[in-house]
């Protein structure tokens, strides 16, 4: 999907969206450390907009019906419509909201970034009226507020962008172009995580063990530090070296649980150059370096053999001159 893809007609519009991975930084990232986050463009969301009269209804395998009686769950997309067609001086009636999501929920993949990002768009496009990415950012922080209490950012700047971000709160944001070709594979553990819960539980780590955390999520900003550096000379290996100390930490923190660990261990045992959980953890999705495109292939057909829900490998490549 075309991350910029919007298209209108006289009562017609859409927007699309894809999603995104955090590769390195996670949880520390919440606590003023960097991450580097990755677009992952083999799934994503699309919202459309119709003229229909009445008031707004959203259609989604969530919830078909008003937008006033819509449960709880949807508070975050709810609320992020309500304050984007304010912003566009629209009034809150005459509108089907349609929204299709090939990104499984839950699972560290800035699910509900992606759909408030894929629904701003298509609503502006409805509008015929430009956004600028401070709206994006602004409108979509509306809907990830529900979903992660005190969210991070990362998710929707990396959501509006083609290449991995360097992140760090209240600090300017990097692109980071690689210098090489790497080769990633996703594998999805089949249970969903709960972001919420689990920020909340290192959160709580920090209040009960602040030097003990502290360093560990220093440690966590430093290995993100080197990641960068892998990323800008080609080096996988030590990419892959990073991944692994990182997800060290991860364990530490208490956010891999056995079910992640069975598909890292796995992974790295078949080869491997690191491997890790990918986002809030306890749940949801591994990311693991492949030495190269064959071997992609054949880690992700192992790890489907292996038990993974889903599997998906991607390619991060170098920028062509």
């Amino acid at each position: 999907m075309s991350i910029e893809k919007a298209t209108t007609s006289v009562q017609t519009a859409s927007g699309v969206a894809h999603s995104k991975l955090i590769l390195i930084g996670d949880h520390a990232v919440v606590h003023g450390q960097p991450a580097i986050s990755l677009p992952f463009p083999l799934v994503g969301a699309e919202a459309t907009i119709d003229y229909v009269p009445g008031s707004v209804k959203i259609d989604s395998t969530l919830y078909h019906g008003p937008i006033e009686s819509a449960p709880e769950s949807l508070n975050g997309i709810t609320s992020c419509i309500r304050a984007t067609l304010e912003h566009l001086d629209m009034p809150c009636e005459d509108l089907l909201v349609q929204i299709k999501s090939s990104i499984p929920p839950g699972k560290g993949l800035g699910s509900s970034a992606s759909v408030a990002v894929a629904v701003i768009r298509s609503l502006f496009a409805y509008a015929g009226q430009d956004y600028a990415m401070e709206d994006i950012l602004r409108l979509a922080d509306i809907s990830e507020k529900h979903a992660h209490g005190e969210p991070s950012g990362i998710d929707t700047l990396t959501i509006t962008s083609e290449l991995p971000i360097w992140y760090k709160k209240e600090a300017p944001t990097d692109l980071i172009e690689p210098k090489g070709d790497f080769h990633f594979i996703v594998a999805d553990s089949g249970r969903m995580g709960d972001t919420r819960q689990a920020v909340e539980s290192v959160s709580h780590l920090i209040r009960t063990a602040p030097k003990r955390i502290q360093s560990k999520l220093e440690r966590m900003g430093e290995l993100t530090h080197r990641a960068r550096t892998a990323l800008e000379t080609a080096s996988k290996h030590l990419l892959g070296q990073m991944l692994n100390e990182a997800q060290k930490e991860l364990e530490a923190l208490g956010v891999s649980d056995a079910g992640l660990n069975r598909l890292i261990y796995f992974a790295r045992q078949e080869g491997a150059l690191g491997a890790k959980l990918t986002g809030a953890g306890n749940g949801g999705c591994v990311i693991a370096l492949a030495q190269n495109e064959v071997h992609s292939k054949q880690l992700c057909e192992k790890l489907k053999r292996f038990g993974a829900h889903a599997v998906w490998s991607f390619a991060l490549r170098k920028k062509k001159d």
